[in-house]
């Protein structure tokens, strides 16, 4: 499983990882430790701060990939879903009424039921249409649906709809299927363990605007980032002031993921001990040093995600390296 010294192996020390501090009344509290890479589409570590070998549970940042099936297979267009519901298909959201109906018209449009949906009712909930994964879950079902395969047993490793989920991540990391370690995700679908660096690998695709099925996915994130995540979270108002430019699609344990449309370049983030705030940090550092957003965007969401009240503060130690 592991990329070719060329294509991330090499160096795996002396670069530090970076750091992320928490100030309190510019008094450091609290440390996370936080690996990242910058990989372009052929695999290629750019930049990076730590180990790009670092290897972790893509989590969430795999959905986009997750659905690549829903729209290779017609799945998409047959229940005529559009930009809205592949953007929900992407989604880790908020569970709003709105996030609600969208996966709620995936299941409609396939004439399939809620009830089908196994991904669970969540606390202080009535719906499994409110669970984050719902769109996720609704477009594997319309999948089958389309396809002919068991509803049933959707989420099995075994299932071919998670079959050609691993196919086609591993056609784009460059590697057979059965190399690729897979394990429950906390919805009950099967998420991968991961290098950093291909993570990054996966990112680059995505945002290259090169293969159809991820053209169609990103543009449809881009086009309606609310849906992505919710109002006032990271990815949602990264892609918005983003400007349609880059794509943000983060992971629970310290997982967050970035690319910007036509650049062939992708980047991942690894906090070690699964800080969010930690990760929402160097996404932020690293999208200043890759120049990919205008400094007033940069300055609100600063003022949003590093300066959660007026006496705290998140700072970050390091900068990533050139490895070319």
């Amino acid at each position: 499983m592991n990329l070719p010294p060329s294509l991330g192996g090499a160096m795996r020390t002396g670069v530090p990882p970076l750091e992320v501090v928490l100030l309190r009344n510019g008094i450091a509290e609290s440390r996370h430790r936080v690996h990242a890479v910058v990989c372009d589409g052929r695999g290629r570590v750019l930049m990076r701060a730590g180990d790009s070998q670092q290897l972790s549970f893509v989590r969430s940042a795999l959905k986009p990939f997750q659905a690549t099936v829903f729209v290779s297979s017609g799945a998409a267009d047959a229940c005529d879903c559009g930009e809205r519901g592949l953007a929900i298909a992407c989604a880790s959201h908020a569970g709003t009424a709105a996030h609600a109906r969208e996966a709620f018209k995936l299941l409609w449009g396939s004439d399939l039921e809620t009830e089908q949906l196994q991904c669970g009712v969540p606390a202080e909930s009535t719906s499994a249409l409110e669970h984050n994964c719902s769109g996720k879950h609704a477009a594997f079902l319309a999948t089958c649906r389309r396809m002919g395969w068991s509803r049933e047993s959707y989420l099995q490793l075994e299932h071919p709809l998670q079959q050609e989920v691993l196919k086609r991540v591993a056609e784009l990391l460059g590697l057979p299927p059965a190399e690729l370690v897979a394990a429950r995700d906390d919805c009950g679908a099967p998420t991968l363990q991961l290098q950093l660096a291909q993570m990054a690998l996966l990112y680059a695709h995505l945002g290259a605007g090169q293969q159809a099925d991820l053209e169609r996915l990103s543009r449809a994130m881009l086009a309606h980032p609310e849906l992505v995540a919710g109002e006032g979270r990271f990815d949602t108002q990264v892609m918005r002031l983003g400007h349609g430019q880059v794509i943000s699609k983060g992971g629970a344990e310290g997982i967050q993921c970035l690319s910007r449309v036509g650049e062939g370049m992708g980047v991942a983030i690894k906090v070690e001990d699964g800080s969010a705030r930690a990760k929402h940090a160097v996404a932020l550092q690293l999208l200043e040093q890759l120049d990919w957003l205008t400094p007033m965007s940069l300055e609100e969401l600063r003022q949003q995600f590093l300066e959660p009240a007026p006496h705290l503060r998140l700072q970050v130690i390091g900068a990533l390296r050139s490895t070319v």
